[in-house]
């Protein structure tokens, strides 16, 4: 019998994944000049780079085959391909251009989208006005409104997977726990996400559906109001004891509209929470959204609350220096080495374009 695992040949490094109809057979690396670090992961590191033959910069995304395999993640990897072939035909979601490979790497060649991570201006800002949250809030659930159209279940959502591109408006990325297949009467069970943001019934070990996304965007809307997730602490057992138990704190001086959308998608009960009937139908339509028009939302006729003034297509101030100070000089057109810092000062951090493991990527 044929083996029909993606990866064919599981002892080995040298194997070819199928990468299908985003797979271009004439890349090779040396069609780049890589400039900086931008983002590390689980299994590879994300890379800003120049195309020799036009100029243009791209997000690549570096994923190494030995530890795909070796964390039997294949699955996983093919599912976010599969996405991110799907992603160009949404305006809120990371763009795959192509992808290729060499004997030991994968290769994603993605949108470089460099307005910063929601994560980074909440670190400076602290928190946002209502009118910017919900602007931000909308487009991102434009965007998990459309996966879930094709029957994709998310499951990441946060503020790290969130950027802004050079005009404002969101850009999700990082489509690696999403899950293909999810009807809306099915459910998955993968224990997966991050643990400020996952929801009652994933951390109870149950069956779950779509609506995991939302109880995410009513955690990204809460933090994006009050600065910190709901329920959070430090303190693993505390969170997760929150998220089952306790009631949404909701501090005051914030609208009547807003604690009433928090409190409908960070509902306990995935089968009361706002989404379980009629899903980005009824986000749309609660009154916090009143605002928005969703038409003009969708076709960027609405000018972003803030305007992240890049300077550039390879303007990098809107990434987290810890990854773009990694970079060693490519002053000879040398593939260049990276080093293996991969510290954080914050225990959950993602990166924008999620991938990172030890040596060189290229």
């Amino acid at each position: 019998m044929a083996n029909c695992n993606p990866l064919r040949s599981p002892s080995s490094t040298l194997s070819e994944v199928n990468l299908g109809p985003s797979a271009n057979p004439h890349a090779k690396p040396t069609d780049f000049d890589f400039l900086a670090v931008i983002g590390k992961g689980t299994y590879g590191k994300v890379l800003l780079a120049k195309l020799k033959a036009d100029n243009k910069f791209y997000a690549v995304k570096v994923l190494q085959k030995k530890v795909i395999l070796k964390k039997k993640e294949q699955k996983n990897i093919m599912a976010e391909r599969n996405v991110l072939l799907k992603s160009l035909k949404h305006p809120f979601l990371v763009g795959l251009h192509y992808s290729f490979q060499t004997p030991e790497k994968l290769y994603f060649v993605l949108d470089y989208v460099n307005g910063g991570e929601i994560f980074f201006h909440l670190q400076r800002e602290r928190c946002f006005l209502e009118p910017r949250a919900r602007f931000y809030a909308a487009e991102v659930a434009s965007a998990i409104g459309y996966l879930h159209s094709l029957n994709i279940v998310y499951r990441d959502l946060k503020p790290e997977n969130i950027l802004l591109d050079s005009q404002g408006h969101v850009v999700l990325t990082d489509f690696g726990l999403c899950k293909e297949g999810v009807e809306p009467e099915t459910t998955t069970s993968t224990f997966c996400g991050t643990p400020e943001y996952l929801a009652p019934e994933i951390l109870r070990k149950e069956p779950y559906d779509r609506t995991v996304d939302w109880w995410c965007l009513g955690a990204v809307l809460y933090e994006m109001i009050y600065s910190l997730p709901p329920f959070y602490s430090r303190d693993m057992s505390e969170l997760y004891d929150g998220i089952l138990h306790k009631p949404l704190p909701l501090p005051p001086g914030k609208s009547d509209a807003v604690c009433s959308l928090l409190q409908s998608l960070l509902q306990k009960d995935q089968h009361c929470r706002l989404g379980a009937i009629d899903d980005f139908l009824e986000i749309k339509n609660h009154v916090f959204f009143s605002p928005i028009n969703w038409d003009d939302l969708y076709h960027k006729r609405i000018t972003p609350p803030y305007y992240p003034n890049v300077k550039g297509p390879a303007d990098t101030q809107h990434i987290d220096p810890e990854f773009t100070r990694e970079m060693v000089p490519n002053s000879v057109g040398r593939t260049p080495e990276l080093n293996a810092s991969t510290s954080s000062n914050n225990a959950f951090n993602g990166f924008s374009y999620v991938c990172g493991e030890e040596d060189s990527f290229l």
